[in-house]
């Protein structure tokens, strides 16, 4: 296969990976919302969250025997603005967006709400659950721990996922407030993007037992996996540039997405048993809904925030710089290029969705890159 790259457009893109998750076992509609939080994710440009998550992540797992295909949603606990769920380790973008919902309903009438999900997996990209909010007019806050990635400063050792702590705010603009980034320096999922590129790491992502940088893509998520390596928390090694700061918050969607529903954390995260057979990773969510009209009125919140980025945007730039950005400016002129462009497919990805069409029979996709 010629190392090249195509380009797909949303809506095939999308119905592709919803005909893959049925044909795993998915149920069509749970597969529609797998397929839309994996598409949000390309169209913005994360491509570590999109497309490339489709067979390793889910697929993969539920072939394990990891991830029930089948997602059963029980509420143990509500109020009237709070709910425990139990996700019982089936489709982790499934049990969220019922989980945000709730959330968003409740804040409707009480002005806030907020769920907490155990027993559950891989949920996407965690600014999903954030848009769902802005789209209601509410601010949306959400996170996951996951398996253990990153290590404590002055540690060496795994222990914390990469723990993304995500906010998302309407704005007057084309474009809301939009932050969804890890707790790590980068997150494994980048890594992945660097491995199917055939890329060097940058150094001071991810350091060995000893502490020392490493670069080799393909071996680190290998030894990720087998605790031999270990990503930095956001800010680096130390305490010189702040590596402490990546570390605590880590650890507040650690405790957040653990402490609340009784779920498991830190190495129970692993996604093998005492034995070294894979087994599913049980992993913990909370999401948080805010009713804008609560406080203030929802255009004057949307005005003041917008002044507040537009104010960052204006101001003065570094030598060279040509302009600042703010948190989802990006993303929205990437998706804006990609819904003309389409959504590259790399070779990696073009070998992952020929075996998937293979697989699954979907001869109604015709692929340029077959």
């Amino acid at each position: 296969m010629e190392d090249k790259i195509y380009y797909l457009d949303f809506k095939t893109l999308e119905n592709f990976m919803r005909d893959s998750l049925v044909g795993a076992g998915v149920p069509l509609e749970d597969a529609k919302i797998c397929a839309d939080v994996l598409i949000t994710a390309d169209k913005r440009g994360i491509d570590s969250h999109g497309i490339g998550r489709l067979k390793p992540i889910y697929i993969d797992r539920i072939r394990d025997g990891i991830l029930n295909p089948k997602t059963t949603v029980e509420f143990v606990k509500k109020t009237p603005t709070t709910a425990v769920i139990d996700a019982h380790d089936g489709m982790g973008m499934v049990a969220s967006k019922q989980a945000m919902q709730y959330a968003i309903d409740h804040a409707r009438e009480y002005g806030m709400g907020m769920t907490v999900v155990r027993n559950s997996s891989h949920y996407g990209i965690a600014g999903y659950y954030a848009l769902m909010a802005i789209q209601n007019g509410m601010i949306g806050i959400t996170g996951t721990n996951a398996r253990p990635s990153i290590a404590p400063t002055f540690g060496v050792e795994n222990m914390l996922g990469t723990n993304p702590l995500t906010f998302g705010m309407p704005t007057d603009e084309p474009f809301p407030f939009f932050l969804d980034c890890a707790t790590s320096v980068s997150q494994r999922g980048k890594i992945e993007v660097y491995g199917r590129a055939g890329k060097q790491l940058p150094p001071g992502w991810v350091i060995d037992e000893q502490g020392n940088t490493r670069t080799d893509t393909d071996q680190i998520l290998i030894d990720l996996v087998k605790g031999k390596a270990a990503l930095t928390p956001l800010g680096g090694l130390g305490e010189e540039t702040a590596g402490y700061k990546g570390y605590g918050y880590a650890t507040v969607v650690e405790i957040l997405s653990a402490a609340l529903q009784q779920g498991c954390f830190l190495k129970q995260l692993l996604g093998f048993s005492p034995e070294g057979k894979k087994q599913p990773y049980h992993l913990g969510h909370f999401f948080i809904a805010i009713n804008i009209d609560a406080f203030c009125g929802l255009e004057n919140f949307k005005h003041t925030a917008g002044e507040i980025l537009r104010a960052l945007r204006n101001s003065r730039k570094a030598p060279g710089k040509e302009r600042i950005y703010t948190a989802g400016e990006k993303e929205y002129e990437i998706m804006l290029k990609r819904e003309k462009t389409g959504v590259p497919i790399n070779a990696a990805l073009q070998k992952n969705m020929i075996d998937l069409k293979r697989d699954y029979n979907l001869t109604q996709y015709h692929f340029d890159f077959e």
